[in-house]
């Protein structure tokens, strides 16, 4: 009589059937997809302020209109004084701005989304506005130009992409951060190389414990907590970023030489409008009839800045041309004439 083969082991009770594997699982059996899980729960937990339910609009869309209304502007009333707090970290970053430009630097902004368009945003407003471009002031959004008008999905969770874009940095260069949760990988990835490139880096987010905050020179956290919607970083976190790239980009361009007095003297005249402008301007910084000023800005080549130094000087446009070589734009122009600047 034949012996009885013994009888296969029983598995383990958490061991699976042949063939069956976790959802997202590789083919092999090795769950590659429990990692993954683990990750988006670490990141889950690391919740910013924005994303906090707000108590002050849990009825939100109980209410009619003018009460929504309401209570969106009683939230978006504290977000100056907020920004205010962090003036002397504004102040910074426009400092290590002028000093990245003087060198031959550049300021670019990087940032996904929300955050990222209103990078794009206030770069290119620097063109019409003061007569620069990317030359000084670039702009990098995840995702690419197409981000501007849709959703690129994932682009902000690549940081090889944040550091591929920002390939080009060099050592005088400033690299801003923009992020409202403070952790955008894309981010990280462009501000780890800049870094690296021995450039100076910046970080605007709306998070005041921002993970992306470690290592940057300047941290400008503006802690506009709850949004009235949660996690709606559009609204608070946008309008506190906006203000604070306004004031940053204004502030460089001011000591850069971008103005004379409050007045707008780089300005590229790109319709009649613009050049109506102009003339008026330079009558308002010079306290001549714009009959006076019309044709010295003709002669000038519409250049508003060598215009405005004929007329406060004195001299012609050849003379005007040679004293803006130096730095500080008009008053440094005039200075270098040795002529009053007017008041």
């Amino acid at each position: 009589m034949s012996a009885v083969p013994p009888e296969p082991p029983e598995p383990p009770e958490s061991a699976e059937p042949e063939g069956a594997r976790s959802p997202g699982a590789p083919p092999d059996g090795t769950d590659d997809g429990r990692a993954d899980r683990e990750s988006l729960l670490s990141v889950a937990r690391l919740v910013s302020p924005t994303e906090e339910r707000n108590p002050r609009t849990t009825d939100l869309d109980l209410l009619p209109s003018a009460d929504v209304v309401r209570l969106i502007m009683e939230e978006d009333a504290g977000v100056a004084s907020v920004v205010r707090a962090e003036r002397f970290r504004v102040t910074q970053a426009v400092e290590l701005a002028v000093a990245a430009i003087r060198a031959g630097g550049r300021v670019h902004y990087v940032g996904a989304g929300t955050s990222g368009r209103l990078g794009v945003l206030d770069a290119v407003e620097l063109a019409p506005t003061y007569g620069v471009g990317s030359e000084w002031f670039d702009a990098h959004l995840a995702g690419g130009p197409d981000a501007m008008t849709v959703s690129v999905e994932g682009a902000e969770d690549d940081a090889a992409t944040g550091r591929r874009d920002l390939d080009h940095v060099g050592p005088h260069d400033l690299v801003v951060g923009l992020a409202a949760s403070g952790r955008t990988p894309y981010v990280g990835g462009a501000l780890e190389l800049a870094r690296e490139r021995g450039a100076r880096t910046a970080l605007v987010s709306a998070n005041p414990s921002a993970p992306l905050a470690v290592g940057v020179d300047v941290a400008i956290l503006l802690d506009t907590g709850p949004e009235a919607i949660t996690g709606s970083t559009r609204m608070k976190a946008a309008t506190a970023q906006k203000i604070v790239l306004n004031t940053f980009s204004t502030a460089t361009m001011v000591r850069l030489g971008k103005t004379y007095s409050n007045l707008m003297v780089d300005v590229r005249a790109t319709n009649a409008k613009l050049r109506a402008r102009l003339v008026r301007l330079l009558s308002q910084a010079t306290g001549l009839e714009p009959e006076v000023c019309a044709p010295v800005l003709a002669e000038a080549g519409g250049e508003v800045q060598v215009a405005l130094v004929m007329l406060l000087a004195g001299v012609d446009v050849a003379a005007a041309r040679r004293s803006m070589a130096g730095d500080g734009g008009v008053r440094g122009a005039l200075a270098r004439l040795g002529a009053a600047p007017a008041r």
